[in-house]
């Protein structure tokens, strides 16, 4: 849901910056490695420490850098299947870092165990979420569906993260986790029964 009413507005305010580094010779790949570098290498090393609003910060403007990739092979008239398959690739990484990293401090210093494992099911279950419509698509089908797309996820919990790490209690990001973790659960049903329409339905 997010994807479809952010992705116009990103798009203006990234454009410039897009054509500035394609005139330095920068290509969409390395955008795309440096900015999945630059959200793992945040999210391990702030969350884990407790740093929380300044690891969402940083986290963030990572994930915005890593936005232009698309954006760059656009204007290049080059878009192609490798930088598609390397970006959700290299995406997975980095959702997986973000997730991880917050379990890892609510198991140690954040003492809060329920809420580290809260944490580990959204990255399992968005592991799953993703890896049902990427397998759908390799046998033909569709299953772009669900209420819990991977940028709905990913707001969702910088969001509350960064709430939590402003001071307000851990409960808001326990909460939000376990509702991230069900409308994950959700996506996966319906991407399933997606799927299955079309296999039996020959559409």
């Amino acid at each position: 849901m997010l994807n479809r009413f952010a992705r116009a507005t990103a798009t203006r305010v990234l454009t410039p910056v897009a054509r500035l580094l394609l005139r330095l010779g920068i290509g969409p790949d390395a955008v795309t490695v440096v900015g999945t570098l630059g959200v793992v290498a945040a999210a391990l090393w702030f969350f884990p420490r407790g740093h929380l609003f300044v690891g969402v910060l940083v986290v963030t403007a990572f994930v915005f850098a890593d936005m232009l990739d698309g954006i760059m092979a656009r204007l290049m008239e080059r878009t192609s299947d490798w930088g598609a398959f390397l970006d959700s690739t290299l995406d997975r990484f980095g959702d997986a870092a973000v997730f991880a990293g917050v379990m890892i401090w609510y198991l140690n210093g954040g003492d809060h165990a329920p809420t580290a494992y809260l944490a580990l099911t959204c990255l399992v279950l968005g592991q799953l979420v993703s890896y049902a419509r990427a397998k759908a698509e390799s046998l033909g089908w569709n299953a772009a569906v669900g209420i819990a797309e991977r940028a709905d996820r990913l707001v969702i919990v910088l969001v509350a993260t960064a709430l939590v790490g402003l001071g307000l209690p851990r409960e808001v990001l326990t909460v939000m986790l376990a509702l991230l973790a069900l409308a994950s659960a959700i996506t996966i049903v319906q991407r399933l029964a997606t799927a299955h329409r079309q296999a039996f339905s020959g559409s």
